[in-house]
Protein backbone atom coordinates (compact mmCIF):
# COMPACT_ATOMS: atom_id res chain seq x y z
CA UNK A 1 0.00 0.00 0.00
CA UNK A 2 2.78 1.93 0.99
CA UNK A 3 4.52 1.76 -2.32
CA UNK A 4 1.49 2.20 -4.46
CA UNK A 5 0.54 5.61 -2.73
CA UNK A 6 4.66 6.76 -3.22
CA UNK A 7 4.01 6.60 -7.07
CA UNK A 8 0.50 7.61 -7.70
CA UNK A 9 -1.15 8.68 -4.49
CA UNK A 10 -1.83 12.17 -6.06
CA UNK A 11 -3.75 10.71 -8.95
CA UNK A 12 -5.43 8.67 -6.67
CA UNK A 13 -6.16 11.57 -3.98
CA UNK A 14 -7.42 13.91 -6.90
CA UNK A 15 -9.55 11.21 -8.10
CA UNK A 16 -11.39 10.32 -4.81
CA UNK A 17 -11.89 13.94 -4.34
CA UNK A 18 -13.76 14.00 -7.31
CA UNK A 19 -15.84 11.28 -6.95
CA UNK A 20 -16.21 12.35 -3.34
CA UNK A 21 -18.10 15.50 -4.99
CA UNK A 22 -19.73 14.15 -8.16
CA UNK A 23 -21.39 10.97 -6.30
CA UNK A 24 -21.84 12.59 -3.04
CA UNK A 25 -24.08 15.79 -4.64
CA UNK A 26 -25.84 12.77 -7.13
CA UNK A 27 -26.73 10.50 -4.07
CA UNK A 28 -28.90 13.47 -2.03
CA UNK A 29 -31.32 14.38 -5.47
CA UNK A 30 -33.91 12.15 -3.56
CA UNK A 31 -34.16 14.26 -0.93
CA UNK A 32 -35.50 17.25 -3.44
CA UNK A 33 -38.22 14.78 -4.36
CA UNK A 34 -41.22 15.94 -1.95
CA UNK A 35 -40.12 20.14 -1.58
CA UNK A 36 -40.09 20.42 -5.50
CA UNK A 37 -43.12 18.20 -5.85
CA UNK A 38 -45.19 19.70 -3.25
CA UNK A 39 -44.61 23.33 -4.16
CA UNK A 40 -45.31 22.61 -8.16
CA UNK A 41 -47.91 20.04 -7.47
CA UNK A 42 -46.73 17.73 -9.22
CA UNK A 43 -47.08 13.80 -8.97
CA UNK A 44 -44.06 11.57 -8.10
CA UNK A 45 -43.37 10.68 -11.56
CA UNK A 46 -42.46 14.03 -12.82
CA UNK A 47 -39.39 14.59 -10.72
CA UNK A 48 -38.10 10.74 -11.21
CA UNK A 49 -38.43 10.96 -14.91
CA UNK A 50 -36.49 14.04 -14.66
CA UNK A 51 -34.03 12.01 -12.80
CA UNK A 52 -34.44 8.63 -15.15
CA UNK A 53 -33.50 11.00 -17.93
CA UNK A 54 -30.32 12.12 -16.18
CA UNK A 55 -29.20 8.73 -15.62
CA UNK A 56 -30.33 7.52 -19.42
CA UNK A 57 -28.21 10.83 -20.66
CA UNK A 58 -25.53 9.84 -18.31
CA UNK A 59 -25.66 6.42 -19.44
CA UNK A 60 -25.79 7.07 -23.29
CA UNK A 61 -22.90 9.61 -23.01
CA UNK A 62 -20.56 7.79 -21.28
CA UNK A 63 -18.73 5.89 -23.70
CA UNK A 64 -18.33 8.59 -25.66
CA UNK A 65 -16.92 10.93 -22.67
CA UNK A 66 -14.76 7.52 -22.15
CA UNK A 67 -13.50 7.40 -25.47
CA UNK A 68 -12.60 10.61 -25.65
CA UNK A 69 -10.63 10.44 -22.09
CA UNK A 70 -9.02 7.26 -23.82
CA UNK A 71 -7.94 9.06 -26.22
CA UNK A 72 -6.59 12.50 -25.10
CA UNK A 73 -6.37 12.15 -21.26
CA UNK A 74 -8.94 12.26 -18.68
CA UNK A 75 -8.26 15.89 -17.48
CA UNK A 76 -9.97 18.18 -20.20
CA UNK A 77 -12.74 15.72 -20.20
CA UNK A 78 -13.59 15.53 -16.54
CA UNK A 79 -12.78 19.53 -16.75
CA UNK A 80 -15.89 19.85 -19.20
CA UNK A 81 -18.10 17.63 -17.03
CA UNK A 82 -17.36 19.21 -13.68
CA UNK A 83 -18.42 22.71 -15.39
CA UNK A 84 -21.56 21.37 -17.00
CA UNK A 85 -22.56 19.12 -13.63
CA UNK A 86 -22.12 22.64 -11.54
CA UNK A 87 -24.40 24.39 -14.22
CA UNK A 88 -27.12 21.99 -14.61
CA UNK A 89 -27.27 22.22 -10.94
CA UNK A 90 -27.58 25.89 -10.77
CA UNK A 91 -30.64 25.63 -13.30
CA UNK A 92 -32.15 22.85 -11.60
CA UNK A 93 -32.72 25.55 -8.83
CA UNK A 94 -34.06 27.73 -10.76
CA UNK A 95 -36.57 25.38 -12.26
CA UNK A 96 -40.00 25.53 -12.33
CA UNK A 97 -41.78 23.39 -14.64
CA UNK A 98 -41.39 19.64 -15.66
CA UNK A 99 -39.64 20.72 -18.78
CA UNK A 100 -36.78 22.53 -17.31
CA UNK A 101 -36.29 20.13 -14.39
CA UNK A 102 -35.86 17.52 -16.69
CA UNK A 103 -33.23 19.72 -19.26
CA UNK A 104 -30.82 20.41 -16.15
CA UNK A 105 -31.66 17.84 -13.50
CA UNK A 106 -31.76 15.22 -16.86
CA UNK A 107 -29.64 16.40 -19.66
CA UNK A 108 -27.05 19.00 -18.22
CA UNK A 109 -26.41 17.12 -15.16
CA UNK A 110 -26.26 13.70 -16.87
CA UNK A 111 -23.58 15.04 -19.63
CA UNK A 112 -21.87 16.24 -16.64
CA UNK A 113 -21.79 13.19 -14.28
CA UNK A 114 -20.32 11.50 -17.45
CA UNK A 115 -17.10 13.34 -17.54
CA UNK A 116 -16.64 13.16 -13.51
CA UNK A 117 -17.71 9.66 -12.65
CA UNK A 118 -16.78 6.12 -12.89
CA UNK A 119 -15.86 5.13 -15.76
CA UNK A 120 -13.69 7.80 -16.69
CA UNK A 121 -12.25 8.35 -13.37
CA UNK A 122 -11.57 4.55 -12.74
CA UNK A 123 -9.64 4.53 -16.11
CA UNK A 124 -7.59 7.33 -15.01
CA UNK A 125 -6.92 4.99 -11.58
CA UNK A 126 -6.47 1.69 -13.83
CA UNK A 127 -4.17 3.60 -16.15
CA UNK A 128 -1.77 4.94 -13.26
CA UNK A 129 -2.08 1.82 -10.63
CA UNK A 130 0.26 -1.36 -11.49
CA UNK A 131 -1.76 -4.00 -12.15
CA UNK A 132 -1.48 -6.32 -8.92
CA UNK A 133 -2.66 -2.95 -7.19
CA UNK A 134 -5.49 -2.43 -10.01
CA UNK A 135 -8.66 -3.93 -7.93
CA UNK A 136 -7.14 -2.16 -4.62
CA UNK A 137 -7.19 1.35 -6.85
CA UNK A 138 -10.10 1.30 -7.92
CA UNK A 139 -11.55 0.09 -4.69
CA UNK A 140 -9.87 3.04 -2.69
CA UNK A 141 -11.85 5.62 -5.31
CA UNK A 142 -14.83 3.87 -5.48
CA UNK A 143 -14.93 4.21 -1.45
CA UNK A 144 -13.94 8.03 -1.21
CA UNK A 145 -17.22 8.03 -3.91
CA UNK A 146 -19.13 6.79 -0.40
CA UNK A 147 -17.67 8.82 1.91
CA UNK A 148 -18.78 11.94 -0.54
CA UNK A 149 -22.47 10.21 -0.40
CA UNK A 150 -21.91 9.54 3.48
CA UNK A 151 -20.53 13.39 4.29
CA UNK A 152 -22.80 15.44 1.56
CA UNK A 153 -26.40 13.73 2.81
CA UNK A 154 -27.30 15.64 6.25
CA UNK A 155 -25.23 18.78 4.48
CA UNK A 156 -27.71 18.46 1.81
CA UNK A 157 -30.80 18.29 4.19
CA UNK A 158 -29.45 21.12 6.59
CA UNK A 159 -29.13 23.60 3.54
CA UNK A 160 -32.99 22.48 2.03
CA UNK A 161 -34.27 23.23 5.87
CA UNK A 162 -32.16 26.20 6.17
CA UNK A 163 -32.18 27.78 2.51
CA UNK A 164 -34.67 26.15 0.78
CA UNK A 165 -34.57 23.79 -2.19
CA UNK A 166 -33.95 26.34 -4.60
CA UNK A 167 -31.04 27.84 -2.66
CA UNK A 168 -29.43 24.41 -1.87
CA UNK A 169 -29.32 23.62 -5.31
CA UNK A 170 -27.14 26.86 -6.06
CA UNK A 171 -24.77 25.76 -3.01
CA UNK A 172 -24.67 22.21 -4.38
CA UNK A 173 -23.92 23.88 -7.47
CA UNK A 174 -20.99 25.81 -6.21
CA UNK A 175 -19.32 23.17 -4.34
CA UNK A 176 -19.68 20.93 -7.46
CA UNK A 177 -17.32 23.85 -9.23
CA UNK A 178 -14.66 22.75 -6.93
CA UNK A 179 -13.99 19.71 -9.45
CA UNK A 180 -12.30 22.39 -11.64
CA UNK A 181 -9.57 23.20 -10.05
CA UNK A 182 -9.41 19.68 -8.92
CA UNK A 183 -8.73 18.65 -12.55
CA UNK A 184 -4.91 19.16 -12.10
CA UNK A 185 -3.92 16.71 -10.04
CA UNK A 186 -5.13 14.11 -12.34
CA UNK A 187 -1.81 13.43 -14.38
CA UNK A 188 -3.36 11.20 -16.88
CA UNK A 189 -2.04 10.77 -20.36
CA UNK A 190 -3.18 8.15 -23.52
CA UNK A 191 -0.72 5.37 -22.94
CA UNK A 192 2.17 5.51 -25.57
CA UNK A 193 1.94 3.48 -28.61
CA UNK A 194 3.39 0.16 -28.88
CA UNK A 195 3.36 -1.15 -32.15
CA UNK A 196 0.24 -1.52 -33.73
CA UNK A 197 -2.59 0.44 -31.88
CA UNK A 198 -5.75 -0.77 -31.45
CA UNK A 199 -8.42 0.89 -33.04
CA UNK A 200 -11.62 2.09 -31.50
CA UNK A 201 -13.50 -0.24 -34.02
CA UNK A 202 -10.94 -3.27 -32.89
CA UNK A 203 -11.77 -2.51 -29.65
CA UNK A 204 -15.51 -2.39 -30.16
CA UNK A 205 -15.26 -5.56 -32.45
CA UNK A 206 -12.91 -7.75 -30.05
CA UNK A 207 -15.67 -6.24 -26.81
CA UNK A 208 -18.72 -6.70 -28.61
CA UNK A 209 -17.37 -10.70 -29.57
CA UNK A 210 -16.49 -11.60 -26.19
CA UNK A 211 -19.00 -13.31 -23.76
CA UNK A 212 -18.22 -12.34 -20.54
CA UNK A 213 -18.49 -8.30 -22.22
CA UNK A 214 -22.13 -8.65 -22.73
CA UNK A 215 -22.65 -10.64 -19.48
CA UNK A 216 -21.09 -8.23 -17.46
CA UNK A 217 -22.74 -5.32 -19.05
CA UNK A 218 -26.54 -7.10 -18.43
CA UNK A 219 -25.51 -8.32 -15.12
CA UNK A 220 -24.72 -4.01 -14.51
CA UNK A 221 -28.29 -3.12 -15.45
CA UNK A 222 -29.76 -4.85 -12.58
CA UNK A 223 -27.34 -2.71 -10.11
CA UNK A 224 -28.58 0.16 -12.04
CA UNK A 225 -32.10 -0.65 -11.54
CA UNK A 226 -31.48 -0.96 -7.91
CA UNK A 227 -29.40 1.96 -7.07
CA UNK A 228 -31.52 4.55 -8.32
CA UNK A 229 -34.79 3.56 -7.27
CA UNK A 230 -33.64 2.97 -3.97
CA UNK A 231 -31.88 6.07 -3.76
CA UNK A 232 -34.32 7.80 -5.34
CA UNK A 233 -37.62 6.78 -3.16
CA UNK A 234 -36.65 4.92 -0.73
CA UNK A 235 -36.77 8.46 1.20
CA UNK A 236 -40.89 8.99 0.36
CA UNK A 237 -41.20 4.92 0.93
CA UNK A 238 -40.16 5.67 4.38
CA UNK A 239 -42.52 8.50 4.87
CA UNK A 240 -45.69 6.50 3.45
CA UNK A 241 -44.96 3.33 5.70
CA UNK A 242 -45.13 6.51 9.15
CA UNK A 243 -41.55 7.13 9.54
CA UNK A 244 -40.16 10.44 10.08
CA UNK A 245 -38.45 12.26 6.65
CA UNK A 246 -35.28 12.16 9.18
CA UNK A 247 -35.05 8.23 8.69
CA UNK A 248 -34.98 8.11 5.06
CA UNK A 249 -31.85 10.53 4.95
CA UNK A 250 -30.55 8.88 7.75
CA UNK A 251 -30.72 5.79 5.83
CA UNK A 252 -29.23 6.93 2.75
CA UNK A 253 -26.42 8.31 4.73
CA UNK A 254 -25.72 4.61 6.16
CA UNK A 255 -25.41 3.21 2.89
CA UNK A 256 -23.02 5.85 1.93
CA UNK A 257 -21.43 5.30 5.05
CA UNK A 258 -21.32 1.29 4.62
CA UNK A 259 -20.36 1.40 0.77
CA UNK A 260 -17.02 3.12 1.83
CA UNK A 261 -16.21 -0.44 3.85
CA UNK A 262 -17.97 -2.20 0.96
CA UNK A 263 -16.33 -1.32 -2.04
CA UNK A 264 -13.11 -1.24 -0.32
CA UNK A 265 -13.49 -4.84 0.68
CA UNK A 266 -14.67 -5.60 -2.53
CA UNK A 267 -11.43 -3.98 -4.88
CA UNK A 268 -8.89 -6.11 -1.93
CA UNK A 269 -11.00 -9.20 -2.46
CA UNK A 270 -10.87 -8.76 -5.86
CA UNK A 271 -6.93 -9.22 -6.33
CA UNK A 272 -7.48 -12.38 -4.37
CA UNK A 273 -10.61 -13.99 -6.00
CA UNK A 274 -12.61 -14.08 -8.96
CA UNK A 275 -14.16 -10.86 -9.72
CA UNK A 276 -17.50 -12.13 -11.55
CA UNK A 277 -17.94 -15.02 -8.33
CA UNK A 278 -18.19 -12.14 -6.07
CA UNK A 279 -20.37 -9.93 -8.61
CA UNK A 280 -22.35 -13.32 -8.44
CA UNK A 281 -22.17 -13.32 -4.70
CA UNK A 282 -23.15 -10.09 -4.01
CA UNK A 283 -26.51 -9.97 -6.12
CA UNK A 284 -27.13 -12.66 -4.21
CA UNK A 285 -26.95 -10.77 -0.89
CA UNK A 286 -28.56 -8.22 -2.40
CA UNK A 287 -31.84 -10.41 -2.88
CA UNK A 288 -31.83 -11.64 0.34
CA UNK A 289 -31.34 -8.24 2.34
CA UNK A 290 -34.23 -6.73 0.20
CA UNK A 291 -36.32 -9.56 0.89
CA UNK A 292 -35.64 -9.33 4.75
CA UNK A 293 -36.73 -6.01 4.66
CA UNK A 294 -40.19 -6.53 2.72
CA UNK A 295 -40.83 -9.34 5.35
CA UNK A 296 -39.95 -7.90 8.49
CA UNK A 297 -41.83 -5.00 10.19
CA UNK A 298 -40.60 -1.51 8.64
CA UNK A 299 -39.72 0.32 11.52
CA UNK A 300 -36.62 2.60 12.34
CA UNK A 301 -34.32 0.07 13.30
CA UNK A 302 -35.17 -2.38 10.34
CA UNK A 303 -34.81 0.74 8.09
CA UNK A 304 -31.41 1.39 9.69
CA UNK A 305 -30.43 -2.08 9.08
CA UNK A 306 -31.37 -2.07 5.82
CA UNK A 307 -29.26 0.28 4.85
CA UNK A 308 -25.92 -0.73 6.67
CA UNK A 309 -26.79 -3.98 4.59
CA UNK A 310 -27.87 -2.63 1.52
CA UNK A 311 -24.64 0.34 1.90
CA UNK A 312 -22.02 -2.92 2.61
CA UNK A 313 -23.36 -3.85 -1.20
CA UNK A 314 -24.58 -0.95 -3.01
CA UNK A 315 -21.47 -0.12 -5.16
CA UNK A 316 -19.03 -2.93 -4.38
CA UNK A 317 -20.12 -3.85 -8.17
CA UNK A 318 -18.04 -1.45 -9.59
CA UNK A 319 -14.61 -2.00 -8.81
CA UNK A 320 -15.46 -5.74 -9.75
CA UNK A 321 -16.84 -5.14 -12.79
CA UNK A 322 -14.60 -1.97 -14.19
CA UNK A 323 -11.95 -4.78 -13.05
CA UNK A 324 -13.13 -7.37 -14.57
CA UNK A 325 -13.23 -5.14 -17.88
CA UNK A 326 -9.31 -3.90 -17.56
CA UNK A 327 -8.24 -7.80 -17.03
CA UNK A 328 -9.76 -8.80 -19.62
CA UNK A 329 -9.09 -6.49 -22.32
CA UNK A 330 -6.31 -3.89 -20.75
CA UNK A 331 -6.53 -0.78 -19.86
CA UNK A 332 -5.52 1.60 -22.95
CA UNK A 333 -9.29 1.94 -24.05
CA UNK A 334 -10.87 1.01 -20.29
CA UNK A 335 -13.19 4.34 -20.02
CA UNK A 336 -14.97 3.57 -23.44
CA UNK A 337 -15.38 -0.13 -22.73
CA UNK A 338 -16.02 0.64 -18.77
CA UNK A 339 -18.55 3.36 -20.61
CA UNK A 340 -20.75 1.06 -22.58
CA UNK A 341 -21.04 -1.61 -19.47
CA UNK A 342 -22.14 1.64 -18.12
CA UNK A 343 -24.33 2.54 -20.42
CA UNK A 344 -26.33 -0.32 -19.31
CA UNK A 345 -26.27 0.43 -15.56
CA UNK A 346 -27.61 3.66 -16.59
CA UNK A 347 -30.32 1.76 -18.61
CA UNK A 348 -31.20 0.26 -15.69
CA UNK A 349 -31.51 3.25 -13.70
CA UNK A 350 -33.30 5.27 -16.22
CA UNK A 351 -35.95 2.25 -15.54
CA UNK A 352 -35.48 1.83 -11.99
CA UNK A 353 -36.34 5.22 -11.11
CA UNK A 354 -39.12 6.10 -13.58
CA UNK A 355 -40.52 3.10 -13.09
CA UNK A 356 -40.51 3.62 -8.93
CA UNK A 357 -42.60 7.18 -10.06
CA UNK A 358 -44.86 5.33 -12.70
CA UNK A 359 -45.95 2.65 -10.57
CA UNK A 360 -46.65 4.63 -7.41
CA UNK A 361 -48.64 7.13 -9.22
CA UNK A 362 -50.72 4.16 -10.02
CA UNK A 363 -50.83 1.84 -7.77
CA UNK A 364 -50.30 3.71 -4.98
CA UNK A 365 -47.30 1.49 -3.59
CA UNK A 366 -43.67 0.52 -4.35
CA UNK A 367 -44.67 -3.20 -3.67
CA UNK A 368 -43.89 -4.55 -7.45
CA UNK A 369 -41.26 -2.84 -7.97
CA UNK A 370 -40.04 -3.81 -4.86
CA UNK A 371 -40.71 -7.79 -6.40
CA UNK A 372 -38.73 -6.93 -9.45
CA UNK A 373 -35.73 -5.98 -7.31
CA UNK A 374 -35.49 -9.15 -6.18
CA UNK A 375 -36.08 -11.15 -9.24
CA UNK A 376 -33.63 -9.07 -11.32
CA UNK A 377 -30.88 -9.74 -8.45
CA UNK A 378 -30.98 -13.40 -8.86
CA UNK A 379 -30.91 -12.67 -12.60
CA UNK A 380 -27.89 -10.66 -12.47
CA UNK A 381 -26.03 -13.24 -10.40
CA UNK A 382 -26.46 -16.17 -12.76
CA UNK A 383 -25.45 -13.44 -15.47
CA UNK A 384 -21.80 -13.39 -13.94
CA UNK A 385 -21.31 -16.57 -12.69
CA UNK A 386 -19.84 -17.94 -16.07
CA UNK A 387 -17.54 -14.98 -16.75
CA UNK A 388 -13.92 -16.21 -16.67
CA UNK A 389 -11.24 -13.90 -16.18
CA UNK A 390 -8.82 -14.72 -18.54
CA UNK A 391 -7.16 -12.03 -20.94
CA UNK A 392 -8.36 -12.01 -25.06
CA UNK A 393 -5.90 -13.78 -27.16
CA UNK A 394 -4.64 -10.35 -28.04
CA UNK A 395 -3.13 -9.81 -24.36
CA UNK A 396 -1.50 -13.58 -23.73
CA UNK A 397 0.28 -12.92 -27.10
CA UNK A 398 1.43 -9.64 -26.11
CA UNK A 399 2.45 -11.08 -22.50
CA UNK A 400 4.17 -14.48 -24.33
CA UNK A 401 6.09 -12.30 -26.87
CA UNK A 402 7.27 -9.93 -23.56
Amino acid sequence: MTSMWRTCGWVLLGSALILALSLGVRHGFGLFLSPMSAQFGWGREVFAFAIALQNLIWGLAQPFTGALADRFGAAKVVLVGGILYAAGLVCMGLSDSAVTLSLSAGLLIGIGLSGTSFSVILGVVGRAVPPEKRSMGMGIASAAGSFGQFAMLPGTLGLIGWLGWSAALLVLGLLVAMIVPLVSMLKDKPLPVLGHEQTLSEALREACSHSGFWLLAFGFFVCGFQVVFIGVHLPAYLVDQHLPATVGTTVLALIGLFNIFGTYTAGWLGGRMSKPRLLTALYLLRAVVIVLFLWLPVTTTTAYLFGMAMGFLWLSTVPLTNGTVATLFGVRNLSMLGGIVFLFHQLGSFLGGWLGGVVYDRTGSYDLIWQVAVLLSLLAAALNWPVRERPVARLQAAASAA
